[in-house]
């Protein structure tokens, strides 16, 4: 029998109300060489990449955050109970590393985006491509800049943390905080509080959401069937 996989946790009780999975699967949890998994059943051979099952795949997996923090795979990660079996036994002393790693936090996002409408430089004697250049490297030196000062505002809350520069037009910074539950309040206490200090900037702030940008890519099962 195949299974649709949505993450790995330590060791959880099966919730009361299973949350609905992939294609209205009721998901279930399946205790495995000392690990807990959420699961469904699956028949098919592709998983068609929709809102509906892309939303069930975070649904399941988020359904389990306020008692612990999983570590979810990749959208359309199936296999079978056997095969489960060898990888988490294999993978045993990477999986509780990472597990431990992630364990009571959450994932903050922070997006920002450049409030102006000016241009970057004055390169109006300039050919497109050295306008181009010229403009680029500004930009990504304001995306280091702000990146940087971004991380000392935030550093004494931030467990771990990802972060792209996406020095285009408007947004400058993407990141991913590793941040523990207890010190949600804290930390957008003090983003508030960093806001102010460059009202240039506007900031997308969203989470608290289970750790996907910290589940080590080393970890997901290397045998997948097809996403459509």
């Amino acid at each position: 029998m195949k299974l649709y996989v949505y993450c790995v946790a330590e060791k959880i009780d099966p919730p009361a109300e299973p949350a609905s999975g992939i294609s209205g699967a009721r998901a279930d949890v399946l205790d495995l060489e000392g690990f807990s998994l959420l699961v469904s059943e699956f028949a098919g051979d592709t998983i068609p990449v929709t809102r509906d099952n892309v939303m069930a795949h975070a649904a399941v997996v988020r359904s389990i955050l306020n008692e612990t923090t999983p570590l979810p795979l990749r959208f359309g990660t199936v296999s079978d109970e056997q095969r489960l079996r060898s990888y988490l036994a294999s993978h045993r002393q990477a999986l509780e590393a990472q597990l431990a790693h992630v364990r009571g936090c959450v994932e903050m996002g922070v997006k920002i985006i450049w409030n102006t409408d000016q241009p970057d430089v004055d390169s109006s004697s300039d050919g497109p491509g050295a306008r181009f250049l010229k403009e680029k490297q500004l930009r990504t030196g304001r995306a280091r800049e702000v990146g940087a000062w971004l991380h000392e505002q935030l550093r004494p809350l931030l467990k771990d943390e990802q972060v792209s520069l996406a020095p285009t037009e408007k947004l400058i910074i993407a990141a991913a905080h590793l941040v523990d539950r207890d010190a949600i309040g804290k930390y957008r206490d003090q983003l508030a509080e960093a806001r102010k200090l460059r009202q240039e900037l506007h900031f997308l702030v969203s989470g608290p959401w289970p750790p996907y940008s910290f589940s080590n890519i080393d970890l997901e099962f290397k045998t997948r069937f097809g996403v459509s």
